[in-house]
């Protein structure tokens, strides 16, 4: 994305235009059945612009991430204790932002099927709205995220069309490039969501945005 920047003449000279300079570029690497991606998808879009800062959405798994450790499913349920601390954490962190919330009663949830369709949109204007009513779904609702009924409602509250894009979003192609993508977040070190990367540089976690945001803004380019 680019911008053009305004230079202001000597006295007497008229305003003219500099060459176009390119935004600052955070990557925004998420996943819908985490409830810490939740908490940044919400707020992601509205910080970034006020910081002129664009944002590439890199929607991708969880899953077969936490796999290559060994785990079977989310460490907040693999240890009890940590499971305890989040929920409490999450209600404190959405009280704090003036998010909605609701414990959901399935943890993690499935996501496949709305991430397969948010890699469709990532480089759209509609992904920030997608992303944000799914999360939404899943975390303020307690509704189901992963069936096509339910991406199809999502799609269609936002007029888009949703049965082009299901038949799209699960075709082999777009199935093997979210494969890619889970491949070259685990290729890049995450190991968890939200995680933002500036260039090389990696933030994890929602606690971490405005750092990143930051980061993006101030660091030597």
């Amino acid at each position: 994305m680019e911008r053009t920047r305004r230079i202001r003449q000597p006295p007497g000279g008229s305003m003219t235009l500099a060459a176009p300079v390119s935004l600052p570029t955070l990557e925004f690497w998420f996943e819908f059945g985490s409830n810490y991606s939740y908490l940044s998808v919400m707020r992601i879009g509205d910080l970034a612009r006020q910081r002129g800062v664009t944002v590439a959405w890199k929607p991708f798994l969880l899953g077969p991430i936490f796999q290559g450790f060994g785990w079977n499913s989310s460490p907040f349920v693999l240890q009890k204790e940590k499971g305890i601390y989040v929920w409490r954490d999450m209600a404190r962190q959405c009280a704090k932002y003036g998010l909605p919330w609701k414990q959901p009663s399935q943890f993690p949830r499935r996501s496949v099927l709305p991430v397969r369709v948010a890699l469709l949109g990532a480089e759209t204007p509609w992904i920030e709205a997608y992303s944000q009513r799914m999360m939404q779904r899943n975390f303020v609702e307690d509704r189901d995220i992963d069936a096509p009924e339910a991406v199809s409602e999502v799609l269609a509250d936002l007029g888009l069309p949703a049965q082009d894009l299901l038949r799209a979003a699960q075709a082999e192609g777009n199935k093997q490039r979210l494969r890619e993508q889970t491949d070259e977040a685990r290729r890049r070190g995450i190991f968890g969501a939200p995680t933002f990367f500036v260039g090389s540089e990696m933030f994890w976690g929602n606690d971490r945005l405005d750092d990143a945001l930051d980061f993006a803004v101030y660091a030597p380019r």
